[in-house]
Order: structure tokens, then C-alpha cells, then sequence
């Protein structure tokens, strides 16, 4: 079995891009997280601690939806640079074990979404008898 170098290379632009899009989110959830924090800190509301408490479990997925998405990237790179020296099953492998981190990292984001999903479904319940 032979894998040429520009395969893993193919991954470059697909995990840079979901990168970005991680990073995104991080900063999104981070700047509602201060602005709820502050909510709090003027009333002491449980909904807002279960709202933070539900953010911060986004936040640690997306912190490994990021880690898992890094290490895809850096092995596809090690693969790259295996498969140059000739160290052919050894880059197959390693380039196997960065499509597996990615395949986590994008299951990580599933559940992420899903839980932001719920999240905002349950908040908008009250207006469901309005419309």
C-alpha cells in the first residue's frame, strides 16, 4: 500500500478553516460567559448560573474539538514529512491517526451544536404558545 504526499496535504485547508470556526465560537461563548458573569454578580439568578454552568461545558468541548483538531493537523504535517523520507508505512499510520483525530474533533462539535441546540430551544420555550 503507497500514499503519495499531497493526501495528507488535503487536509491543510479543511482543518484551518474549522480552526477558525472553533476559534470563533470560543470567542463568541467567552464574551456571553463575562456579560452573564456580570448578570450574575448583579442578581443572583439560578438560570443565569445554569445558563454559565451549560457554557462552560461548550467551552471545554470546544477546547478538545480544538486540541484533537490541532493534532490532526500536526500529524498530517509528521505524515507529510515521513512520507518524503521514504518511511512509507510508518506516514500511512500516522495519517490514519490524523483522520481519526479529526473525525473526534468533529464528533466533539456535533455535541457541542447539539447541546447549544437545546440550549436555545429550551430558552425560546416560553414563546412557543405565543406563535
Amino acid at each position: 500500500m503507497t500514499l503519495s504526499i499531497e493526501t495528507p496535504a488535503l487536509l491543510f485547508s479543511a482543518t484551518s478553516l474549522i480552526l477558525l470556526a472553533y476559534t470563533n465560537r470560543f470567542l463568541t461563548i467567552a464574551q456571553i460567559i463575562r456579560s452573564l458573569k456580570k448578570s450574575y454578580d448583579e442578581e443572583e439568578s439560578k438560570l443565569i448560573l445554569l445558563e454559565i454552568k451549560n457554557l462552560n461545558l461548550r467551552l471545554t468541548l470546544i477546547r478538545y474539538m480544538q486540541l484533537f483538531g490541532v493534532m490532526c493537523l500536526f500529524l498530517s504535517v509528521f505524515a507529510m514529512l515521513l512520507l518524503f523520507l521514504g518511511h512509507q508505512l510508518t506516514g500511512i499510520y500516522l495519517f490514519g491517526l490524523s483522520l481519526l483525530c479529526l473525525l473526534i474533533s468533529l464528533g466533539l462539535s456535533f455535541w457541542e451544536i447539539s447541546i447549544s441546540v437545546k440550549a436555545l430551544r429550551l430558552h425560546l420555550s416560553d414563546l412557543n404558545d405565543k406563535y
